[in-house]
């Protein structure tokens, strides 16, 4: 039987008929006070399951209202991953190709031709593994009481976009530089190929058939899960005016989502990895996608380790919040943590650190 608790200050959703914290929890909760950390949730997968999905500190400072695992939290860049299993899902559709010209299909923007795209060309395989030559490392989002740019203003770099222009200034495929502002080419690609607003085709193609249901890329969230999302802090305390940022690059930076939604993510790419029902890629471009592509970088994931010990994983960082999914491709073991605060001392990684003793994960680090 499902049971909600709490439990010195910690929200733990379990499935059995008595209920303790354990380790985890004691550990989790020591480093939370010692690092100043606002709020926590996490969930961590066993046998390609979840079995334990807990939260821990408040959601918001003022109103010191707990967090679940329901609260929602911004997952920066682990938005990336998630939406790469949406473009390929095109690709399995063979409405797109991962190796042609992104220019053959965009259609209301298209990347600026210069001297480095003369014999190489931005392919999305190249932008899906970070080698397409493309700017703009991240975005800082915008206050919820401004004006939002337009996803073309973005990729030009117009007001009022707070990002310089997303244009290539080194040759396609000639070294691994992360780009959000590749994923925002991407995300534009989607909306021209499917006709669809963004948040909506990622929606219907990936977060409804993987389980997904408390997420969205809606930018901002809409009024009935807005309630239900945690307060961005930065490392300094302060909290992020306006409660969050709003980010138009949603395929980059725009989800919004819990641990537990997560790992449901991670699940559905170690069933598919394994050649067990996936509704929305194959197994063999399951596997494409956990393959190095340049370095150790896949399509939408990083990779560590080879063979049965291959682990695909993916860190996130908006204005507030910061987030780390870890999982095995075949071992079944994964854990995912978010919290909502910007932490600059390595909190989340020690986290996973001792989750994958206390689960004994093979060969980690």
């Amino acid at each position: 039987m499902l049971k909600l608790l709490r439990v010195v200050g910690v929200v733990l959703l379990v499935s059995c008929s008595h209920v303790r914290a354990d380790k985890v929890d004691e550990f989790v909760e020591t480093l939370i006070e010692k690092r100043n950390l606002v709020g926590l949730s996490l969930a961590i997968i066993k046998d390609g399951q979840i079995v334990k999905a807990a939260a821990y500190g408040i959601i918001d400072k003022k109103t010191k209202e707990l967090v679940t695992t329901n609260t929602l939290f911004q997952a920066g860049s682990i938005s990336k991953p998630v939406s790469t299993l949406g473009l390929l899902h095109l690709v399995e559709e063979k409405k797109v190709s991962l190796d042609e010209d992104v220019n053959l299909k965009l259609k209301t923007w298209t990347v600026p031709e210069n001297e480095f795209t003369k014999e190489e060309k931005v392919t999305l395989r190249r932008i899906l593994s970070h080698n397409a030559g493309l700017t703009v490392h991240g975005f800082p989002g915008y206050n919820v009481l401004t004006r939002m740019p337009t996803l073309v203003e973005v990729l030009n770099g117009e007001k009022p976009a707070n990002t310089a222009p997303i244009r290539v200034d080194i040759p396609p495929a000639s070294k691994v530089r992360y780009s959000g502002g590749g994923f925002t080419v991407m995300q534009q690609l989607v909306i021209d190929v499917t006709s669809e607003a963004f948040p909506r085709f990622m929606k219907y193609a990936v977060l409804l058939p993987i389980g997904m249901t408390n997420s969205t890329f809606e930018q901002p969230p809409p009024n009935s899960i807005a309630t239900n999302t945690a307060h961005g802090y930065f490392p300094s305390g302060e909290a992020v005016k306006g409660w969050w940022h709003v980010y138009p690059e949603m395929a980059a930076a725009g989800l919004w989502t819990t641990p537990s939604d997560l790992a449901r993510y991670a699940i559905a790419v170690q069933q598919s990895f394994a050649g067990t029902t996936n509704p929305v890629i194959s197994q063999k471009l399951t596997r494409e996608m956990l393959t190095p592509q340049k370095e150790n970088v896949g399509l939408g994931l990083m990779l560590e380790r080879s063979g049965k010990n291959l682990r695909f994983k993916h860190g996130g960082r908006d204005e507030g919040f910061d987030a780390l999914l870890v999982a095995y491709a075949e071992q079944g073991f994964g854990a995912v943590l978010m919290i909502n605060s910007n932490d600059n001392t390595g909190a989340l990684e020690r986290i996973v650190d001792f989750i994958a003793r206390e689960y004994h994960w093979p060969d980690y680090p």
